[in-house]
């Protein structure tokens, strides 16, 4: 069974921000990656086809595929995690998300779809974006 991972994007303010951030990593990798302490025990479910989710500014508003789980010591000896993404950023239909720390599991059938190739997220703040939705004027 295939199992995704949600996050918030810490530091980005924009899916261009998130863009830019994973271009710079990949000067120098050949995918992007993302650092953490804790490794997610459910780690071959997660590789069976499961993505990260990133929140921007309150609201899941994109995901990347997940190709690899590497752990191991940082440079001070501590264990540390790598994630490794496929460099596709996917946008999906934005649903608001309220703050919280490290990363959760999420079923797949608790994601959000992908957009239509080629549709753009919503700029409108999210408490807005949610109502016209929910009143089906959107």
């Amino acid at each position: 069974m295939t199992i995704h991972l949600i996050k918030l994007c810490v530091g980005a303010e924009t899916l261009e921000d998130l863009e830019a951030w994973q271009t710079r990593q990949m000067k120098t990798l050949p995918n992007p990656v993302h650092h953490t302490r804790m490794s997610p025990k459910r780690a071959e479910e997660v590789l069976a086809g499961g993505s990260i989710y990133w929140v921007i500014r309150n609201r899941i508003c994109v995901r990347q595929r997940i190709v690899d789980i590497r752990t191991g010591p940082d440079e001070t000896g501590r264990s540390m995690c790598e994630l490794v993404f496929d460099p596709e950023l996917i946008p999906v239909t934005p649903r608001p998300k309220k703050p919280f720390q490290g990363w959760r599991y999420f079923k797949t059938g608790d994601a959000p779809p992908d957009l239509n190739p080629g549709a753009k997220a919503s700029d409108l703040p999210v408490a807005l974006d949610t109502a016209l939705k929910d009143a089906m004027v959107w």
